[in-house]
């Protein structure tokens, strides 16, 4: 366990320390798309963040490489060149994406010879379990065929759910949490060796996505962009793949819950090839709700919209960080409760935790649609300050144009010779809502200021005498600039 612990706080330490200056090149080198209508955030934030998340990568695979267990690997297995190759591959396409952008159907082909190039060097598929058989052996292309799908599916998931600041990131630290505690279990508990790979890439992605989300976090100073998302994806399939296909389920028959009468009634197939589904049901959902959708409406399954499930929660009335949060608890409960059904034999138990937690989801997720509101009656003796939506006639008073008037008449203001110079004066009582007789004019025409004052004098009766008497000093300082800006003119 230290080792691996080491390995995380590694890939932490290097990501964090290069976010910082891949956010100063990204702005340099011109990665700050502009705000499209379906962003969420309100500013232009540069990507390229994958950069600092890639170069995490290779330092916790080098320290791993010169440990004495971890370094084992690198001799006997293979998962970690095709590893190497794949995501290297899908980096670079990602870095071409996040600054000059690519075809759909180009970055698609481009995911496809990236898993390729793994299956190619020894990721793939070799059997799949089968309840109440075992394993069954896939052929060659067949296990070609299914890895490089599975690949596909996850890079487009993680992708699709980047859509709210560290969601992708925190999503996918959880899903490789479960992944890691899963793996590690029957590497080192029962000596299964086949799982060490997927436990060591669980770990480098752990400390990936910790190295990078402070600075994704709302609201994100970088984003991780589909140089990040795409190679969060892949090492979540790599991972899948390296532990679903090589671990007899049979071998761990008398050692794990996961093979009792309970859990057999209850998940009807085996933990190693429910795990990587369940650890991406909801990236998945979304993606494949995504598809349905747009390819129901006539358009390109790749085409964006704004109707991901991230985006419906701001829909329902939550905040940004709340709609993050929920994502998180969602994502965790699916995942950990499909890994709390390997590691104990009281099913039941473990059920009816699932459901309590359920439920306490369920109830903060429609928490914004039975928010009690207060009746008007009622809110009619809340001070207008207080009041999220101000009515008219507060808005008016707000603005600074009656009271001004009560207490500092503005007097006409004598033209400036230079023409085609707009006047300081202008330029103050513009900026500060016209006062006094320009905002009786500017709202209700001819109208007089005494007009105003008067037709605004209910909303007047609102405010406190500490209101309208600050409301007076900011009418009078406005007056008194103006009329010193006329006289230096």
């Amino acid at each position: 366990m230290r080792e691996y612990l080491l390995v995380l706080f590694v890939t932490a330490a290097v990501t964090y320390l290069l976010v910082s200056p891949v956010r100063k090149f990204a702005i340099v080198a011109g990665a700050m798309p502009a705000v499209r209508a379906r962003d969420v955030h309100q500013e232009p934030t540069p990507r390229l963040g994958g950069i600092a998340m890639f170069g995490g990568l290779c330092a916790g695979l080098l320290a791993a490489s010169q440990l004495t267990t971890l370094g084992r690997l690198f001799v006997q297995s293979a998962d970690v060149r095709a590893l190497l190759s794949g995501v290297g591959i899908m980096w670079v396409l990602g870095v071409l994406d996040d600054k000059w952008g690519v075809d759909a159907l180009v970055k698609l082909g481009g995911q496809m010879i990236a898993a390729g190039v793994m299956v190619w060097q020894g990721v793939t598929v070799i059997s799949i379990p089968v309840p109440g058989v075992g394993p069954v052996a896939v052929t060659p292309t067949q296990g070609m065929i299914i890895s490089v799908a599975l690949v596909v599916v996850m890079v487009n998931a993680v992708n699709f759910i980047d859509g709210l600041d560290g969601l992708a990131a925190g999503m996918v630290c959880i899903a490789a949490m479960a992944f890691f505690l899963y793996s590690y279990r029957l590497w080192l508990g029962y000596g299964i060796n086949d799982a060490a790979p997927a436990a060591l890439f669980s770990a480098v992605l752990i400390g990936m996505c910790l190295g990078f989300l402070p600075h994704n976090l709302h609201p994100a100073r970088i984003f991780m962009g589909d140089s990040g998302s795409m190679m969060l994806g892949l090492m979540l399939a790599v991972a899948a793949i390296s532990i679903t296909g090589r671990v007899d389920p049979d071998l761990i028959t008398d050692r794990t819950g996961s093979q009792t009468a309970t859990v057999h009634a209850l998940v009807p197939i085996y933990i190693p090839l429910l795990l990587p589904l369940t650890v991406i049901a909801l990236p998945l959902a979304d993606l494949l709700l995504a598809v349905v959708r747009r390819t129901w409406a006539g358009k390109s399954p790749f085409a964006a919209d704004k109707q991901h499930l991230h985006h419906r929660l701001l829909e329902v009335g939550h905040s940004h960080s709340r709609a993050v949060l929920i994502m998180y608890f969602w994502a965790a409960l699916i995942a950990f409760g499909t890994v709390a059904f390997s590691v104990t034999n009281t099913g039941r138990t473990v059920v009816l935790t699932l459901a309590g937690l359920c439920l306490v989801g369920i109830v903060v997720l429609l928490m914004p649609r039975f928010r009690p509101h207060a009746p008007r009656a009622v809110q009619a003796f809340v001070p207008p300050r207080y009041r999220k939506r101000a009515t008219a006639a507060g808005a008016t008073v707000a603005a600074g144009g009656a009271p001004v008037a009560a207490a500092a008449p503005a007097e006409p203001v004598a033209p400036v010779s230079t023409a085609g110079v707009p006047r300081v004066a202008d330029t103050v009582a513009g900026a500060a809502e016209p006062t006094g007789r320009a905002a009786a004019e500017a709202v209700q025409g001819p109208a007089t200021a005494a007009g105003a004052a008067e037709e605004s004098a209910p909303a007047m009766a609102e405010l406190s005498a500490e209101d309208k008497a600050l409301l007076g000093r900011l009418g009078s300082g406005a007056h008194s600039v103006g009329t010193h800006a006329d006289r230096q003119g």
